[in-house]
């Protein structure tokens, strides 16, 4: 069973180490180290800030990965929205396909937000893929964005819009269903 989770402030130091671990670090934008410190405060914030929500994700039982909607703007009705599982065990068990539909649900028919929008390195292609499955459409490349152990890298800049999501929800829906994540 997958499910998402209101963030507690008895997560931090579990989020961090995430943050920390290779497998995760790779498709962040930061590549250093993130000290106590700094998580500390990242992590005050976000348990703060109205423009976003973040939640654990649970896999049978365990907590293995991290969902968040921020930048929040309600005037445009839009916001970004970001994942990861740190986990490796549960990857190919339906997790970031979950995930994705329930972060759309809470995003359009909880918040109302017309445009829900991420940013992705373009070298994961895999995650890329995902979201335009679900409905996402590529708006654009931003060339050498980040730059990662030195070396430049492009990001997918992807989104979706209410009336897509209200066009392709039937379709997620099933085949979630098919999966048995639903």
């Amino acid at each position: 069973m997958i499910a998402l989770r209101d963030v507690r402030h008895g997560d931090r130091e579990m989020i961090r180490n995430w943050r920390n671990s290779p497998d995760v670090a790779k498709h962040m934008y930061s590549d250093h180290h993130i000290t106590p410190e700094e998580h500390g405060r990242w992590f005050v914030r976000i348990m703060n800030d109205a423009t976003c929500r973040y939640w654990v994700i649970i896999c049978d039982g365990v907590d293995v990965g991290l969902a968040d909607i921020y930048d929040l703007d309600e005037r445009n009705r839009r916001g970004y929205w970001a994942f990861y599982v740190a986990n490796p065990s549960v990857r190919g068990k339906g997790v970031g396909s979950f995930v994705e539909y329930s972060v759309m649900r809470y995003a359009f028919d909880e918040l109302g937000l017309n445009k829900l929008y991420c940013e992705v390195l373009a070298f994961n292609a895999q995650v890329v893929n995902m979201h335009k499955s679900f409905g996402f459409q590529q708006e654009g490349i931003l060339r050498e964005h980040i730059f990662k152990g030195g070396q430049p890298f492009d990001i997918v800049v992807l989104a979706i819009l209410h009336k897509e999501w209200e066009v392709r929800r039937p379709q997620i829906e099933e085949r979630l269903r098919t999966r048995g994540l639903l």
